[in-house]
């Protein structure tokens, strides 16, 4: 290299430097790689890092993700309703939801052996963890309870991770799902708290987080993230970045939603979600949560594969995989497969995870 070249160089470099140390979203993301994950975000920052320029954003986040993650492997998960339709909650974007003429009727409770099969299916296919899902408000001490605890300890007996989603729990429940053989448990905010009850009045945002805190208490890894699309202000979600990101431990994992649109639910009119969107949350949940696993979930099927690459190097870690997720439509087996291949992907295998 001759000298002025190298001077010109050195130049750019200087100017770029000086760029970095005024730039807080850098400095923020440098300190979410060299030291140990924050719990004391402030909105101010989360949204500084959400309103970045979006490629510096992605390429930020790629970064931090490089240093947590191995950036080519996810977490396969499989995602079934054992218990579909009725729920009595009245959440706007639910096809579930008894309250609204969705053409989606009731069912009973999965038998245990049909749950197992649906599980044995899944791990064939490349699944570590297999989620499953109640249309219930909240879990009570009941005969289904007891036949939700047989099937988790069917499913724990294949070598999986055991995730379910039953609505509000108290410590009871928390505890015996834990003792039967539950990994996980899923229980989304949703969107921020100032914003929740627009989407939602049949249980409190508190109540929400009282769950949560039950299933902390015994010893189960939380779940909870939430749904882009549902009307929200971008100040809305931050504020749910900011709530689950100051949580005294970050969730294990985070599902970033987009909004499925259902005829017959209040949001079906909503207009779809861009993919933009979809990245800056990733990514800033990425920086703002380094070691939690971001999963990329309802909305996949109106995504093309470059779409989900994006969201891959912006910092998604899990995808749930499976034709459907609860009600809902959803890239099958053999898509993901091709996309894995296509992308240099490999599926995460369990004790990678453990």
């Amino acid at each position: 290299m001759r000298q002025g070249e190298a001077c010109g160089s050195q130049t750019l470099l200087d100017k770029r430097e000086s760029s970095l140390r005024k730039n807080s979203m850098e400095v923020e993301a440098l300190h979410a790689v060299s030291a140990q994950p924050r719990n004391n975000w402030t909105k101010e920052e989360i949204s500084t890092i959400y309103h970045a320029p979006l490629l510096e954003l992605i390429f930020t986040a790629a970064k931090v993700h490089r240093h947590w993650h191995d950036p080519l492997s996810v977490q396969q998960c499989t995602l079934l309703s054992i218990k579909t339709g009725g729920c009595s909650e009245d959440c706007a974007y639910c096809p579930q939801s008894a309250r609204y003429d969705t053409g989606l009727k009731a069912e009973k409770l999965l038998d245990p052996d049909a749950v197992y099969a649906a599980a044995m299916c899944a791990k064939n296919a490349g699944s570590t963890r297999f989620c499953m899902g109640a249309a219930w408000r909240e879990a009570r001490e009941n005969a289904q309870f007891e036949q939700v605890l047989e099937i988790v300890r069917r499913v724990k007996s294949l070598d999986m991770e055991v995730c379910v989603t039953l609505g509000m729990l108290g410590a009871d429940e928390a505890r015996r799902l834990k003792e039967a053989g539950v990994t996980a448990y899923n229980h989304n905010l949703d969107t921020g708290e100032e914003y929740y009850d627009q989407i939602i009045t049949t249980r409190t945002y508190q109540d929400r987080l009282d769950t949560i805190q039950h299933v902390r208490d015994a010893g189960m890894s939380v779940c909870c993230g939430g749904i882009v699309g549902l009307g929200e202000s971008e100040k809305d979600r931050i504020d749910l970045l900011h709530t689950l990101s100051t949580m005294s431990e970050h969730p294990e994992s985070v599902p970033v939603n987009a909004l499925v649109r259902v005829d017959g639910t209040p949001l079906a009119d909503r207009p779809p979600v861009e993919i933009w969107e979809m990245l800056r949350m990733i990514a800033t949940a990425r920086i703002v949560m380094p070691r939690a696993r971001v999963r990329l979930s309802a909305g996949r099927l109106q995504m093309n594969q470059t779409e989900q690459a994006l969201c891959f190097l912006a910092g998604a870690s899990s995808i749930f995989t499976g034709e459907k997720l609860l009600t809902t439509g959803n890239p099958g087996y053999d898509e993901d497969k091709q996309m894995f291949q296509l992308l240099g992907l490999r599926s995460l295998e369990l004790e990678e995870n453990n």
